[in-house]
């Protein structure tokens, strides 16, 4: 997995390096999703004091995307980091991932958090 290794963090936040794992934890405890990746500044070694994280998660789920962010929001609160989330089924990510270069970006240059073994 992953790990952060930057010392900076976002302004009036604990290090990211500290509490994004606790979150990624919560994350796979309550959703069992198949994959979480990390993009952004911070997947890329470029953070600053203004930095939020960013989220790619992966779960099979009947629910509605809005209703998806609210419930990883939910998840996450009180938030210990500024965080911005895509949540995404696998079917959605196939499908998307062909004329979207965003989520190529993001799954090509991005950092696995975490993967559920097959």
């Amino acid at each position: 997995m992953f790990q952060i290794t930057t010392g900076v963090h976002p302004t009036g936040f604990p290090p990211v390096a500290e509490t994004l794992p606790k979150a990624v934890e919560k994350i796979v405890q309550e959703l069992k999703p198949e994959k979480i990746i990390l993009f952004g500044s911070y997947a890329y070694g470029n953070p600053t004091p203004d930095s939020d994280v960013d989220l790619l998660i992966i779960v099979e789920t009947p629910a509605k995307r809005a209703e998806r962010v609210v419930t990883v929001s939910n998840l996450l609160y009180p938030r210990e980091f500024p965080v911005d989330i895509l949540v995404k089924t696998p079917q959605e990510l196939k499908d998307e991932i062909k004329h979207n270069s965003f989520l190529r970006e993001i799954t090509s240059k991005g950092k696995t958090l975490y993967e559920r073994s097959r």
